[in-house]
């Protein structure tokens, strides 16, 4: 069996490995335009602050360990296109120029994605950097030491994480978002008050609820940035916008969101037979949306790859979707979500209701105690589970994986109130705080 694969960072890692592991017969071949794989992009902040002082420890993979296990690795090598009638694909081999075609039984593709760079006026100005791989991490690493004025644009979770850390590192941060809060896709506003007050108390300039219109430049240097609405100093800018799918060799071929995200189905099929995909170049299935969706996680390309090996002959397991799951820690405070925030899902048609519980979450005579708030939000009609919210100094964020697990199940608020959770001082009160925050959502008797 023939097994090409395209791309490898996550996903394709994930399927890489897997399908060496359980199908001894596969002769696997993968491409990358990079010379390096399995790069932990979530790690770059960690190493703009300094928290991580090699950035080669975010490699879970190389080309090496791949070809110890009899896949062959053909890196700086893009792939073209693809005859899926023919089984065929075009390559190139970056280094030398020469084109060549390969075969294949099964393929993968597991191309990732790219930051979204819109048509921003002077965006080739020197010092306007993007942050999505090993390459961009060194230069963003390099770039900042000598920069005085740094200019984020996009609040999503990589923008934050850089906030913070060019924060550390003494510069005077702007923050650029057209969303009037930091963080918008995963918590209601609420929930980013405390955070962003500790980054304003930090000196951190935020320009919220603005869209950038265009750079300027002195000496071939970007020297600002201007929106609709001012005109800010920075001499290093990083577009942290959001991501779109690598797919346009497969436009037209292959059933796609319009984004460009293609269309999987529960064994990771797209809708051409013997052809697979995975990770960010896929799309996913949103349990609580119960449509097709894209979330270009980490979390959910590993699945999918591993998904992908296991059904590469026939369908065995099936995928069980996502609620979008993750966390994220700011200065002291540690964050994390599922599902859809309350704006979210009223935004997207649900007659959507929240409840917000806060309190310490384990017992006063103890020595020490946090505060707690979790935010709860549930459909109407049915009291099914959306989505869900932390915030606390303590690390309680496992809860909100508690918390995936409900939605994915279907649970209501009703079932939560009363689910069994263990009580011991140390770690908790006798009602557990997911079970309070669900008693406010229960119905009156």
């Amino acid at each position: 069996m023939k097994v090409i694969v395209i791309g490898c960072t996550h996903a394709g890692t994930a399927a890489i490995l897997n399908t060496a592991n359980l199908h001894k017969d596969a002769q696997i071949t993968v491409y990358e335009r990079n010379d390096n794989i399995s790069f932990l992009s979530c790690g770059i902040a960690l190493y703009v602050e300094g928290i991580v002082k090699d950035v080669n420890g975010f490699f879970y993979c190389s080309p090496e360990k791949l070809a110890e296990l009899g896949v062959t690795a053909r890196m700086r090598h893009d792939v073209l296109s693809v005859d899926f009638d023919a089984k065929k694909i075009r390559a190139k081999n970056l280094m030398t120029g020469e084109e060549f075609d390969d075969t294949y039984d099964k393929l993968v593709i597991t191309s990732g994605s790219w930051p979204i760079q819109p048509k921003i006026e002077n965006s080739g100005l020197e010092n306007i950097l993007l942050c999505k791989n090993f390459a961009h991490a060194q230069e963003i690493a390099a770039k900042t030491k000598d920069a005085r004025r740094v200019a984020v644009v996009g609040a999503g979770y990589i923008g934050t994480e850089l906030i913070e850390a060019f924060e550390v590192q003494g510069k005077e941060v702007i923050v650029v978002d057209m969303e009037r809060q930091i963080l918008p896709k995963y918590l209601d506003s609420e929930f980013v008050e405390e955070p962003t007050r500790l980054f304003a108390e930090r000196g951190v300039k935020f320009a919220l609820g603005e869209s950038v219109k265009s750079f300027k430049g002195e000496g071939g240097k970007v020297s600002a940035i201007v929106t609709d609405k001012g005109e800010y100093k920075a001499d290093l800018v990083i577009l942290c916008i959001g991501f779109r799918p690598n797919t346009d060799i497969f436009r037209d071929k292959l059933d796609m969101l319009p984004n460009g995200a293609i269309k999987v189905d529960e064994y990771m099929h797209t809708s051409r037979p013997d052809v697979f995909a995975a990770g960010d170049s896929a799309t996913v299935w949103n349990n609580v949306k119960r449509a097709h969706d894209y979330i270009p996680l980490a979390t959910n390309a590993v699945r999918m790859g591993l998904l992908v090996a296991r059904n590469l002959k026939r369908d065995t397991t099936k995928y069980l979707g996502t609620q979008a799951t993750s966390g994220i820690k700011i200065y002291d405070l540690c964050i994390a979500s599922t599902g859809l925030s309350e704006e979210s899902a009223k935004k997207f048609g649900f007659d959507a209701q929240s409840v917000t519980f806060s309190d310490n979450y384990r017992p006063e005579f103890m020595p020490t105690y946090e505060q707690v708030k979790l935010k709860l939000v549930y459909e109407s009609g049915t009291h099914r589970i959306l989505g869900a919210q932390i915030i606390s100094k303590a690390d309680l964020t496992p809860a909100i994986n508690t918390i995936s697990v409900c939605v994915q199940n279907d649970m209501t608020v009703d079932e939560l109130a009363f689910v069994d959770f263990f009580f011991q001082p140390h770690f908790n009160k006798p009602w557990n705080f997911l079970n309070s925050a669900a008693h406010q959502a229960l119905p009156p008797v």
